[in-house]
């Protein structure tokens, strides 16, 4: 599978059925949580006062990294999601 330029990973592949969802949903959301700890101690969350400054700034620029690492997650992330996947699904069919 090509790499499409801007991209880090391939895109996931399709599940195949409900559990195999169920998943890759569980993996790319701990890959999310990894993306926005790396994307907070990199800064980007860190507030601007582009809200207007304030406690209630930071809380909201945290849900904002929060949702910019869930949407890198789906679009491929890192591929952390893919291989917690992979990793999930041989530990579920060795069971």
């Amino acid at each position: 599978m090509q790499i499409q330029p801007g991209r880090l990973a391939p895109p996931p592949m399709p599940a195949t059925d409900s559990r195999d969802a169920r998943l890759r949903a569980v993996a790319q959301e701990l890959e999310a949580t990894f993306l926005a700890q790396m994307l907070t101690y990199a800064g980007l969350g860190k507030p601007l006062e582009t809200m207007g400054g304030g406690a209630g700034e930071e809380a909201f620029s945290s849900l904002l990294t929060q949702e910019q690492a869930r949407l890198l997650a789906r679009r491929g992330g890192i591929g952390l999601a893919e291989s917690l996947f992979e990793s999930l699904k041989r530990k579920e069919a060795a069971r």
